[in-house]
């Protein structure tokens, strides 16, 4: 007699820059295998607004982006599925959580909506939908995260779901949160929820791929090969590399760790302008050069490889921190409170290491308060799918977190403009 069959599940991450999958035993929550890798979708644009415009200019744009991406979807469910000796049959559903760009592509659906005014999502509540249906050739339920409006998507939902049921100092499932709670997913679509009781007011800051290596000369998603930690002891740099060996370039948070260095050590002025040498009074001086007629950093060299940091680079992450930046204000006054009187800041992202939250004030997206309150959650949205696929009635739990969200546009909007003029500057030591 056969065995009988294992009950099997998947949730998945769909980012803008990368993709993030796991398998599932839904009745443990035991995570049994992970995979991730690059959004294939990045060469039509490294951003949301890019794949947008590339999406909207013809029918064929978007079909290809929407049958790329399912391909590598079906080949991480491959590879989850043989990495635990598991197979099709075994699996019960895959639920997927990514901005509201990237599940319009996942659906095939036209982008005109979201790429244009009131920028607005075609559908708000969870889609359940098959495999069959995105063009797989095998049948499963698939549940797609709901869209609570703008930019603002089932990643953030997850997050928050995530957070909700399993977030340090956080309390738990069915328990009221009664302080004020930020929360911030930094990737390329910037996604920012601040809770006030039973509210929850969110937006999303177009920060571009800066904060996840995208975009920067050097700069590669949290990979092996990648600089992710950046320390500056003195005139001598440490590094680390992931999977050791040479750097092969800089991911989201070793270009937080160098900016944040650098600032401290006098080599980018709080205009994130990078000193010329002779203006900086330390070895460091040895390491600003130009590359293709711009001032750099140089990070790492050898006979063949040159990572560095440039001055675009450094005005990337100025404009991705200043949108960021305020966002969180227009989010705390249109709940009529002050930054600091925020008593919990969580924060997620794939950047490719655990970010300081001394650097994020470096950078000017903390106050010196949220320093002290903060928190880092490892794949946030991720770990809030699994979570949905695992606790009882999850994805009603979803849909009403989702309903319950108040979504805050920021574009074109004088607050934000306000304040994003403010912020552009770095903090002053």
């Amino acid at each position: 007699m056969s065995s009988p069959r294992r009950r099997l599940a998947i949730a998945i991450d769909l980012g803008t820059t990368t993709i993030a999958a796991s398998l599932l035993d839904p009745v443990t929550g035991e995570r049994l295998a992970m995979t991730g890798g690059l959004n294939p979708q990045r060469v039509y644009g490294a951003d949301v607004i890019a794949r947008l415009e590339v999406a909207h200019a013809s029918a064929a744009n978007r079909q290809k982006m929407t049958a790329i991406v399912n391909g590598t979807l079906a080949n991480m469910v491959e590879k989850l599925l043989a990495e635990a000796g598991a197979d099709l049959p075994d699996l019960v559903g895959i639920a997927i959580a990514g901005n509201p760009a990237m599940e319009h592509l996942l659906l095939g659906l036209p982008v005109e909506s979201l790429a244009f005014p009131p920028y607005r999502p075609l559908f708000t509540s969870g889609q359940a939908i098959t495999t069959r249906d995105l063009g797989w050739d095998v049948t499963l339920p698939v549940m797609v995260f709901p869209l609570p409006g703008g930019f603002v998507g089932g990643d953030l939902v997850a997050f928050l779901f995530g957070v909700e049921l399993a977030g340090p100092r956080v309390p738990g499932p069915g328990s009221r949160v009664s302080g004020l709670r930020l929360s911030l997913d930094l990737g390329t679509n910037g996604e920012l929820a601040l809770q006030v009781g039973e509210k929850i007011f969110a937006t999303s800051a177009a920060a571009g791929p800066a904060f996840e290596g995208g975009d920067l000369a050097c700069g590669m998603a949290a990979l092996a090969g990648a600089i992710h930690r950046v320390a500056i002891v003195g005139d001598r740099l440490e590094l680390s590399v992931i999977g050791g060996g040479t750097p092969a370039g800089i991911c989201g948070s070793g270009v937080i760790e160098t900016i944040a260095g650098l600032l401290q050590a006098g080599v980018i002025d709080p205009t994130g302008r990078l000193l010329n040498p002779a203006e900086i009074p330390s070895n460091l001086a040895n390491r600003v050069e130009k590359v293709a007629g711009q001032s750099a950093f140089i990070l790492y060299r050898d006979a063949r490889t040159t990572v560095y940091l440039s001055q675009e680079d450094i005005r990337q992450v100025q404009l991705a921190k200043g949108a960021i930046r305020a966002g969180v204000e227009v989010l705390c006054e249109r709940a009529g409170i002050r930054c600091d009187a925020v008593e919990e800041v969580i924060l997620t992202g794939s950047f490719g290491a655990e970010l300081s939250p001394r650097c994020l004030k470096n950078l000017g997206i903390f106050t010196e308060n949220m320093v002290k309150i903060a928190c880092f959650v490892r794949e946030g949205a991720l770990r809030g799918v699994e979570h949905a696929i695992c606790v009882p009635d999850g994805f009603d739990r979803v849909a009403r977190l989702a309903e319950s969200i108040r979504v805050i546009p920021l574009s074109g909007t004088p607050a934000f403009e306000k304040h994003f003029l403010e912020q552009m500057n770095f903090p002053t030591a």
